[in-house]
């Protein structure tokens, strides 16, 4: 599985991952895209295989993107915060395409 950050994307807003008793809102910067994934960092821990729905704003057309995921691992401490790898569990054809442009502006 290939790695890339995201390049700053002007005007986009931000990631945000909602599980059922959590809302959590990241920047663009804060977030490592793979194609099939997703990691970042965050103050709290999440139980591996916790489902989460990933919104992401396309830096293509400006449509939101909604996308589901699988906590694989969740690595840290409550003072260093949590490293959290996400794969996602399906993903539309737009889907695809927004994480790929996202990929080729961060080269």
């Amino acid at each position: 599985m290939s790695a890339r950050k995201a390049a700053h994307i002007p005007n986009s807003k931000p990631v945000t991952l909602v599980g059922r008793e959590s809302r959590l809102s990241l920047s663009h910067d804060e977030v490592v895209f793979h194609r099939g994934g997703i990691e970042f960092r965050c103050e709290k821990p999440y139980a591996a295989w916790t489902e989460l729905t990933l919104t992401l704003e396309s830096p293509i057309d400006h449509r939101r993107m909604h996308c589901n995921g699988v906590v694989i691992s969740c690595t840290g401490n409550k003072h260093t915060g949590y490293h959290v790898s996400m794969v996602f569990t399906s993903l539309s054809r737009h889907g695809m395409e927004v994480m790929q442009s996202i990929a080729a502006q961060s080269l």
